[in-house]
């Protein structure tokens, strides 16, 4: 059981406090309710520029690494299509360093053409080398929007092109902050060997006077129902043939997140999963084949993911998969393997979030979901899950014309 304390400031600013006296560290994580599906479609790319940005110093504080650093912490932070999330660890005497460069850049994050082309540079070689020159990098970037037609899910955290951040302009890049940065649109975690009126002083000392603004209230275009199997295939110089398969599928903390999340466990985690001991130890036509979920807040992707042996067919592997999936939609789970499944999931949980840091990131993305207490409650879900609402919602979701399939092929040496 995870304690925590919750409590507000007058500007909006969502707080809570874990008090762990196992450690001599502190936590200050900062999650900003914003990602890459608040962007506009023709400036994709600024939340995970703005994950950049935010290092490059405010008005008061022009080397935000620098204070840290001499006061024994470090920080870190990654952008998703939902949030962003930022945390530095200090030693627990040295909180107040922490909490007194989160508010300033929260208050005057400084715009200068320097930080700008410094960051834009940094994002730009990153999108080169993780997304365009590295093995299977543009996947997303492919994937995304074969299976989304509408909603901002159909580009990667990255954008959906260079030319995003390259044009980006300083009056755009300072519209975005002054939007989504600010009290009303962050969740503050604070944990460590602290008191609770103690943590209340610093955040009010430090926070309370950052002036609030209006949330902006997000309503993005809802992707229509999928009607037809959507296929396409590309070649790229990898080392060997790829294939996947997205199934449309509940968000995190929708009605059928928790089953859809355990079908993809029966499916492909692990040895003893229905896919891996088909396809792979009986058969012996794929390498590697997984199964997992995107875990979006808005509808996402139950994913399956598989590397093909040398000599086989796509039809091959593809008749394969469309039996082992039939059979979990036509007979259901004995009540062992669904126990079984379970328990793993609440293991994986159990140990996801040992440690200060873990425990303060998933506190925040709970109450991001609408409960930080979910972090101790997620668990009774799973457990709720029964063999007839895995058939049920593996009817549903696991139907050829809810399918998206992207092969990448890997191009033949023509010497």
């Amino acid at each position: 059981m995870v304690k925590f304390e919750r409590f507000e400031l007058d500007n909006g600013l969502r707080v809570i406090f874990h008090k762990d006296v196992t450690t001599p560290m502190a936590v200050v994580n900062t999650l900003y309710d914003v990602g890459a599906r608040d962007e506009s479609p023709e400036r994709t790319g600024f939340a995970h520029l703005f994950e950049h940005l935010m290092f490059g110093g405010s008005i008061n504080i022009p080397n935000f690494d620098g204070p840290l650093q001499e006061a024994g912490g470090n920080n870190n932070a990654f952008t998703s299509n939902d949030m962003t999330n930022y945390y530095d660890v200090v030693p627990v005497q040295n909180i107040e360093t922490a909490l007194w460069l989160e508010s300033d850049r929260m208050l005057s994050l400084a715009f200068t053409d320097k930080s700008l082309e410094v960051q834009r540079s940094v994002v730009i070689e990153e999108f080169k080398q993780r997304y365009l020159n590295q093995p299977y990098g543009d996947l997303w970037l492919e994937f995304r929007p074969l299976a989304y037609k509408v909603h901002p899910y159909q580009w990667a955290t990255i954008g959906k092109n260079i030319e995003h951040i390259e044009e980006a302009t300083m009056e755009e890049v300072k519209d975005f902050f002054h939007t989504h940065y600010h009290p009303g649109n962050a969740i503050l975690c604070i944990a460590g060997n602290l008191e609770l009126e103690e943590v209340k002083r610093l955040v009010g000392k430090w926070y309370g006077d950052i002036p609030a603004r209006e949330k902006k209230v997000r309503n993005l275009p809802q992707e229509p129902k999928q009607t037809e199997f959507r296929t396409k295939t590309i070649e790229r110089e990898v080392p060997s043939d790829l294939y996947t398969y997205g199934f449309k599928m509940a968000g995190k903390g929708q009605q059928g997140y928790y089953e859809a999340d355990l079908i993809s466990d029966v499916l492909g985690r692990g040895k003893s999963s229905r896919l891996y001991k088909r396809l792979k130890k009986e058969l012996e036509l794929v390498t590697e084949i997984n199964a997992y979920v995107m875990g979006s807040m808005d509808p996402g992707l139950l994913m399956l993911s598989v590397h093909p042996s040398d000599g086989t067919t796509l039809e091959e592997i593809d008749t394969e998969i469309w039996k082992v999936l039939e059979e979990l939609k036509s007979t259901p789970i004995e009540a062992s393997e669904l126990e079984k499944i379970i328990n793993k999931v609440k293991t994986t949980k159990a140990f996801s979030e040992q440690g200060v840091l873990n425990t303060s990131i998933a506190l925040c993305m709970n109450e991001l979901l609408g409960d930080a207490n979910l972090i101790n409650t997620e668990t009774e879900e799973y457990e709720k899950v029964n063999v007839e609402g895995i058939q049920t919602h593996a009817q549903n979701i696991l139907q050829k014309t809810n399918c998206t399939q992207l092969i990448i092929k890997a191009k033949k040496n023509d010497e």
